[in-house]
């Protein structure tokens, strides 16, 4: 990767020259590349919309991403975004001040969500889900406004993984975000590039790059919420045996239906001995990857 002026977006023309931080830069830039031609992700003549909360992961997923388009490795169209939810004390200059610095096209949206989501939400009660869905809406909406094929959007391998364990614990079914889906409209991608970068890594590249890190007081200021009890788990399974989280990441990408419980995703009860239909299991592996 080259690092002169003229060879890099401005996004990295910061970057710290230590090894430790140009391996760190190499590995995302890859995971992400590998990520985003796994599923699918470019279609010719596309346009992105990639959604800047102002967190460490959303500046990683922006910074790659221009990245790859700065060097030819990503054909489409990127423009930033960030939705203001109104929320009190919100730095409402930061963002718009860094993407002018740095180039980046860019839409800033305000829409009092928090508001609603303060009124509707029983006290004691989370704010996720409803915050989540007024937020999703929002930028859908932006999505089709600014001709954008897809919402990009910066969830990374712990926020998968923890959603895994969820909906295992709390929603009783197997299921994650995936890197690539269809909104329910049926007319917009959503991607998650950065689907197996571990958290660790964004925030080791998003406080090195320096980036103004803005926290989401909303959600951090409810104790005992379902996602930092599972997240607890894991950094506890993870202590106890590095490498874990990698693992079971991987065991993600590796179903067999034939092995679950699911009549759904596999015939069991057309199942037969001899030549009949035993070789169901090499057949449905292949269609579900």
């Amino acid at each position: 990767m080259l690092d002169d002026a003229d060879e890099i977006h401005p996004l990295f023309h910061s970057a710290p020259q230590t090894t430790e931080f140009k391996k760190l830069r190499k590995r995302i830039v890859r995971y992400t590349r590998e990520a985003v031609e796994q599923y699918g992700m470019v279609e010719k003549g596309a346009k992105w919309l990639v959604c800047l909360s102002g967190g460490k992961d959303s500046y990683t997923l922006l910074a790659v991403l221009h990245e790859l388009k700065w060097r030819g490795l990503l054909p489409v169209e990127l423009l930033a975004c960030n939705l203001d939810q109104g929320q009190p004390g919100f730095p409402a200059t930061v963002l718009p001040e860094f993407l002018e610095k740095m180039q980046v096209p860019h839409r800033i949206e305000y829409q009092d969500t928090y508001s609603v989501v303060m009124d509707k939400v029983p006290a004691g009660r989370t704010y996720c889900a409803l915050c989540s869905r007024l937020r999703r809406g929002n930028l859908y909406r932006i999505a089709r406004e600014e001709g954008c094929s897809a919402v990009v959007l910066g969830h990374h391998r712990d926020d998968i993984l923890e959603t895994f364990f969820m909906n295992l614990f709390h929603g009783g079914r197997l299921a994650t975000m995936p890197p690539k889906l269809v909104n329910e409209e049926g007319d917009l991608f959503v991607y998650r590039p950065l689907a197996h970068i571990a958290e660790a890594d964004c925030e080791k590249f998003a406080r090195a790059m320096n980036y103004p890190i803005i926290p989401c007081d909303l959600c951090g200021s409810q104790d005992g919420l379902q996602r930092q009890q599972v997240k607890q788990i894991l950094d506890q399974w993870e202590k106890n045996s590095p490498g874990r989280r990698q693992v079971m990441f991987r065991a993600l990408m590796n179903i067999r239906p034939s092995h679950m419980l699911d009549p759904k995703l596999f015939d069991f009860a057309g199942l037969t001995l001899g030549n009949g239909k035993i070789d169901q299991i090499s057949d449905v592996i292949p269609k579900l990857r």
